[in-house]
């Protein structure tokens, strides 16, 4: 019994111990763990207007509890089928094409021996994520209109003008490759990092046995930077429901394109703060994390199971 009281305070000790010999370190930390907790955590107080058919004037205690009604009005819905549809066909779009294209591109920048080539291309490629989301719907726009550059490059081949952005068949295609375009640069960054640690002696003894550039970036590159690629296609995953960029499809989409564009965040959008139905957007917007923090444990689940990869 003496041991066992004595252990909590010893830990109490460490503890204190650590704070003293580190607390700069600590101090720095306070405004991140003020951040999360005042803008993140305490808001979850108002997830409860979910349940109800909440009124500005009545607030939150004094709104009526109305159950899962607006859980069961948005399945029942006209839109329902059309806005799961489009967030998946967007997510999975995004993670079939621009989830590999960050791992291509460090892959081709570290085979580079040209160091000014080299700096000059990452300059190149990661200079768009720095453009506004705005400024870039608006080189869309223009680009895209139907007398806009793009416009003007094909009628040289021959192609009759068209308006991209008001025909539903082109939104997918136009937001994935922006995306690709805009975030391909930035997105390799963390696999050029990876890449820098491995070690070195692993492509000495792939030559020594005779093994080329590709071999080396087969079996060595590649390898070794499958941790962080699981890593990041979980978190991926985990943000399948999300339907991409709520502010660039916002700009870019309109009424002639819903059929394509309109995805849950959007509708949560229109009808929460346009139509003012706060409690059913609410619950829109919950049922939506739910069901993308299901997919983050079940995508970590696989991965642990199927490798030695896991986020936790």
């Amino acid at each position: 019994m003496g041991v066992l009281g004595e252990m909590p305070q010893s830990a109490i000790g460490r503890v204190l111990k650590d704070l003293a010999r580190n607390k700069y370190v600590y101090f720095m930390l306070v405004p991140v763990v003020a951040y999360y907790v005042i803008f993140l955590y305490i808001p979850m107080y108002g997830l409860q207007i979910a349940f109800k058919n909440f009124s500005p004037v009545k607030g939150i205690w004094g709104s009526e509890w109305v159950g899962f009604k607006h859980f069961v009005t948005f399945y029942e819905s006209y839109y329902f089928w059309r806005l799961v549809r489009n967030t998946l066909l967007l997510s999975l779009y995004e993670l079939l094409f621009g989830f590999p294209a960050p791992i291509i591109l460090a892959l081709l920048l570290n085979e580079l021996r040209n160091r000014m080539f080299k700096g000059f291309v990452q300059s190149v490629t990661y200079l768009p994520h720095f453009i506004s989301m705005v400024v870039v719907a608006g080189m869309l726009v223009d680009f895209l209109a139907g007398d806009g550059l793009i416009n003007r490059v094909t009628a040289l081949f021959g192609a009759a003008p068209q308006s991209f952005l008001i025909k539903p068949e082109w939104f997918r295609t136009v937001y994935v490759a922006s995306g690709i375009w805009q975030g391909v640069g930035w997105g390799s960054i963390i696999y050029l990092a990876a890449i820098a640690g491995i070690d070195p002696t692993l492509y000495e003894a792939c030559k020594v046995d005779g093994a080329g550039r590709f071999k080396q970036m087969l079996h060595v590159t590649i390898p070794g930077i499958m941790p962080t690629v699981v890593i990041m296609l979980i978190l991926a995953m985990g943000r399948l429901m999300s339907g991409g960029s709520f502010e660039k499809i916002v700009l870019l989409y309109n009424s002639t394109t819903y059929e394509t564009a309109d995805v849950i965040s959007t509708f949560v959008y229109r009808r929460g703060l346009l139509q003012m139905d706060y409690g059913f957007s609410a619950a829109i917007g919950l049922l939506n994390n739910v069901v993308n923090f299901i997919l983050l444990l079940s995508a970590n689940a696989i991965s642990r199971r199927v490798s030695e990869h896991k986020l936790w």
